[in-house]
This record gives C-alpha cells, structure tokens and sequence, in this order.
C-alpha cells in the first residue's frame, strides 16, 4: 500500500451521550473494511532492513527482551508511518495490520525482539496473566478443555474462542505459523454493535450500561475480591468505550453469592455475541502479521482449530498487552478494577502478589 494511503483517518466523531447513537469513526462492519485497505500496511524491504538493523543492535548489547526501551530500538523511517498506525487505534477504526515482518527467517528470540520494538510505539507493556508475563504466547498446552480449571486461558487450547475484549487498552497478536486447518480470526466493532442494539433493542441496551459482575478467573489482586463489577457499555469524556467478556460474565455465575441473571440480561448477552457474528469480518493472519485491536471499541474471536503433531510446526502467535498512555477516557470503574494504574491513568494488566514481571520465550 501507499505510505500516503496508509491508515487515513475519518474525522467524523460527536461527543457520545448515554442511550444515543455514537458517531465514531471506530463503527465499521466487516463488508467496510472488506471494501478498504486503510487498515493495513505491508512493510517495505527499506522497512524491513531498519527493523534488522535494530534487531542486530540489540543483540550485540545482549539486553534482556523486557529492559529493551524505544531509545535501544530506533526506526527512524518507520516511526512516521508506526505513529499513524496508533492514531488509526486511537481516533480512527481501532484496528489495524501490518504484513511482512520476515519471522521466517529469525529465531524466537530474535521475531520476540523486533515484535516487541515495534510495539513500545504504541504503547507500554502490561502483564497478561498472574505469572507476570509480558510476552505471551497463543498456543495450544491444554487442547480443547479450556475448562480443565478456573485458571485455564483459553489462548492456550486449540477451541473456539467466542468473541471478547482482552483487558487492556490494545492487544497486538503476531503469527508465527498457522495451525493446518481453522483458527481464523473474526472482528467487530463494539461501536456498531451499541448502535445496532440501541435501534433494535434499546431495553437491552439499559441492562448493559448497569454494572455485571465478571469472574476474575483466580487472577486476584490484593485486596481484591474473586470477581468485579463493570458496566458493558460505559461513557467518559464524550467517549463510549466497551468491555465485552462474556465467558467471564457467564463464569461469575460460579460464585453462589452473586445474583443470578434475570431473563433480559440472558438475552442481552446473547444479542451483543449474534451481533458481533452478522457484523465481523473473518480473516486468517499469515506469518509474519500483526494485529493491533483497541479493546475498548473492538471484540475478537477465534475458530476451533486442527493442529500439527509436530510441536514446532503448531499453531503459534506472539501476544502483547499495551497501555496507552494517551488513550481514551475511561470511567472509574475501569480504573478500580485494577491494582496500580500505568501513566495516563491506564489498566496495568493483571497484578497479583509477589509478581515478578518475564518475557518467557516458550509457551508456559
């Protein structure tokens, strides 16, 4: 694509009000970007070589994947074209792609390392998990019970994941290799799917703006109880922002003191998920593609795949979870469901006691 094409931003947004329609160019379905490449840039040769050049500067001084900083990282050519990309996260669609990192020809290490500099220009690596890791990986450990126990992630089982929000800011996810059959990726726009609720069934809508409980999945952090309360949809600062999980919403009814969903509440988790299949787009990430997803206006799922038997041909993608320290407002109810906030006043990931932060580079 272009450089002068690359991530074009839609101007067109209005401050949002409770129970109206929003006007954000982040309300896209899948036959808009279908129809359009703004949310994507494949890296030139020129590119490439800069991101080598980096990679190759980091290696002599042998640092340490995490204490890697922008200033050890330079692209000062792609840095132009990596600053449109987070204004495209953060005032435009709230995704985008970018092809070709040659991560067939590096090691793990090296593909993490050049992953990892291009993502701090977007934002501040958060802990994924309570092992404290800030590299995961998104590969098959478990097989396909991804509820073998109330700590089980789901990214380490080869089954359908239905669609969610991870909890952060921006998630980026770079394939390594591609499973030998399914694993496709399905995206919506949280933007639209608000709207469409809200002229289908604006009752629904009054029952996602209440507050749900959400099963922290044994991921507590001190002083904090198993689970949390946030609304679905939730304004701040002229912005809607969403926080759709439905596994953990469903799973918090595990705990036998919360309340059990009313009749309406059933059916508004069932018309956010229907919602979220008529207005996605499907797609398969090929090796060396990056995903970048705003988690507070996109949702993702991912299909039931079939894997190799050979451990070194599986299925395996990179994960990063960002803060972005010039993100969109968020309500206080975001913000108290975390311990410790990044610059910004932005979600630190997930923090429990006696953490230490790693950069493990094997899926654990």
């Amino acid at each position: 694509m272009p450089d002068d094409v690359a991530f074009q931003l839609s101007p067109n947004r209005e401050p949002a009000e409770p129970m109206q329609p929003v006007v954000d160019p982040a309300d896209w379905t899948g036959k808009d970007l279908e129809a359009s490449d703004d949310w994507k840039y494949a890296l030139t040769e020129a590119d490439v070589a800069e991101i080598e050049a980096a990679l190759a500067g980091v290696e002599a001084r042998g640092l340490e994947i995490k204490d890697i900083t922008l200033a050890d990282f330079p692209l000062p050519n792609l840095d132009a074209k990596l600053a449109a990309l987070k204004e495209q996260l953060l005032e435009g669609r709230g995704l985008a792609m970018v092809e070709g990192m040659p991560v067939e020809r590096w090691d793990i290490k090296q593909a993490a390392i050049a992953y990892w500099g291009v993502a701090l220009r977007i934002g501040d690596q958060v802990s994924q998990n309570y092992k404290g890791h800030l590299l995961g990986h998104v590969y098959d450990i478990l097989g396909s019970d991804r509820n073998s126990s109330t700590s089980t992630r789901a990214y380490h089982s080869s089954a359908e994941l239905n669609f969610h929000a991870d909890s952060c800011d921006v998630v980026v996810l770079m394939c390594l290799r591609q499973a030998k059959s399914g694993g496709g990726n399905r995206l919506a726009s949280t933007v639209a799917i608000y709207n469409e609720m809200l002229r289908r069934r604006p009752d629904l809508v009054e029952e996602l703006i209440k507050p749900w409980y959400r099963d922290r999945r044994n991921e507590i952090p001190p002083g904090k109880d198993p689970w949390f309360e946030l609304p679905v949809f939730h304004y701040a600062g002229g912005y809607l922002s969403v926080g759709w999980q439905n596994f953990y919403i469903r799973s918090a009814q595990r705990f036998e003191e919360l309340p059990r969903f009313t009749e309406r509440q059933k059916e508004a988790l069932d018309m956010m998920d229907s919602l979220a299949d008529e207005m996605c787009i499907s797609l398969t990430t090929k090796p060396g593609d990056i995903l970048f997803l705003h988690n507070h206006v996109t949702v993702h799922a991912r299909d039931e795949y079939e894997d190799w038997e050979d451990p070194d041909r599986m299925r395996h993608l990179l994960r990063l979870w960002l803060a972005m320290p010039d993100g969109r407002p968020l309500t206080d109810a975001v913000l108290d469901r975390y311990v410790g906030l990044k610059p910004g006043q932005r979600p630190a990931g997930i923090i429990v006691e006696n953490m230490e932060f790693s950069t493990p580079l094997i899926p654990e």
